[in-house]
């Protein structure tokens, strides 16, 4: 089996969905149950990191959103609750 170089996403903005989407195909891949062990680790290793990636993220548009939504810092937030009906 060829060995895949993984480009790593440390300096460099996160582009959410791209991480997203390669943290599914590990996923994928390590339930499958056919990596060796030195594999498995490789690809968990990058899962974490990815993780991070995505919740800093999350956490910067979080920011972001809260910046551009109060004035001095003096609004309330209220948790988004889904209006869509139940069937």
């Amino acid at each position: 089996m060829t060995k895949k170089k993984r480009t790593t996403i440390t300096d460099t903005p996160v582009d959410f969905e791209a991480a997203l989407q390669e943290l599914e195909k590990l996923v994928e891949q390590m339930e499958k149950g056919e990596l060796t062990l030195e594999e498995s680790l490789r690809d968990f290793e990058r899962g974490i990191e990815l993780t991070r990636k995505c919740q800093q993220a999350l956490q910067e548009a979080e920011q972001r959103v809260q910046l551009l939504s109060g004035k001095d810092g003096d609004i309330e937030l209220v948790p988004f609750e889904d209006n869509t009906p139940s069937k």
